[in-house]
């Protein structure tokens, strides 16, 4: 068996619209790229693509296998771009990243590197309300 991590990567957009416009195309590209740099490797059965649903809503069929998936222990890095691609929802946000950590997830955001202090959790959190204010206006 591999030493290597096994690597997982979830892209999402919340409108159809936006799923036509390539928005999501640009999303696994550069979750892509940063696995590579990261010097892991992907298997397509590790892309966790939920295109044209909202991210206010835990129920997404793909978000779905991905948490699947993290509980059979099959993945321990999961890339993703921003904390809202995961939820729109501060409460599905700190649900889902309390439910990976607790399948020995690392996580790691594109544009917002997970820290351990509580300054740092706390920016995280703020950010999630953030994107659920922006979601509801």
């Amino acid at each position: 068996m591999s030493d290597a991590a096994m690597v997982a990567l979830y892209a999402r957009v919340s409108s159809e619209q936006q799923s036509k416009r390539g928005t999501i195309d640009s999303q696994i590209v550069a979750l892509k790229e940063r696995i590579q740099a990261d010097g892991a490797q992907i298997v397509e059965d590790m892309c966790f693509v939920d295109a044209g649903v909202s991210g206010a809503t835990l129920v997404r069929a793909h978000l779905e296998r991905l948490r699947d998936a993290a509980a059979l222990g099959t993945i321990d890095r999961l890339y993703i771009l921003s904390p809202d691609r995961l939820a729109r929802k501060y409460v599905h946000q700190a649900l889902l990243m309390e439910e990976l950590s607790s399948c020995s997830v690392q996580v790691v955001f594109l544009n917002h590197a997970i820290g351990t202090t509580p300054e740092e959790s706390l920016l995280l959190q703020m950010q999630g309300m953030i994107a659920e204010y922006e979601r509801d206006c």
